[in-house]
């Protein structure tokens, strides 16, 4: 069984931001995850994020609340020991794994967005992306290529579909936006059709 577009939520009234809990080498990064933070804010759309106070992941929070977005963060009970939990959340919800965290996560949200990170990032956003492909979701899969920041791994992507081992149906899941501008386009014309 493969997802449905067409049952996908017709509303994105929460979305989870995958990144990083690191800034990265470059100021933009911190930028554009602010600027992401007040732009969902903006939309009155909630996010659901892994929890911490630091990295990218702290600056789209923050961004978020500073304008009264809803912030819900998921973190596992490791984490929030070691004192990365974001203090002034919406919500907080403390899982048992990280296996426990991706899964509500999930649940919790009605699309994905991927921003620049590392390890962490690229699991949560494959584990999305597989299970989009395994009928298990049908959610929308967000991709802000940041100063290129991606391009390698969508070159390989692209190579892997062409080499048959991604379906063409399934890489294009994945919608790539270039800019801050042009995901904020398309969340307001989600939420203009709906």
């Amino acid at each position: 069984m493969t997802a449905n577009p067409a049952a996908r939520p017709a509303v994105i009234r929460r979305i989870a931001v995958y990144c990083a809990s690191a800034c990265g080498s470059e100021a933009h990064y911190v930028r554009t995850a602010r600027e992401i933070g007040a732009l969902l804010a903006a939309h009155k759309i909630g996010i659901v994020y892994g929890g911490a106070h630091i990295g990218l992941m702290g600056a789209v929070a923050d961004a978020a609340l500073e304008r009264g977005g809803e912030v819900i963060g998921v973190i596992p009970r490791s984490l929030q020991q070691r004192e990365l939990a974001h203090s002034a959340l919406t919500a907080m919800h403390i899982t048992e794994s990280m296996h426990e965290r991706k899964a509500l996560m999930m649940q919790l949200c009605d699309a994905f967005l991927i921003l620049p990170g590392g390890l962490g990032t690229l699991d949560e956003m494959f584990e999305a992306w597989t299970w989009s492909s395994l009928g298990i979701h049908s959610k929308r899969l967000l991709l802000l290529n940041v100063t290129g920041y991606f391009d390698g791994l969508l070159n390989f992507l692209d190579h892997a579909s062409s080499a048959g081992f991604v379906k063409s149906e399934l890489r294009s899941r994945l919608e790539v936006f270039g800019s801050t501008a042009q995901l904020g386009a398309a969340i307001s014309q989600t939420i203009t059709n709906n």
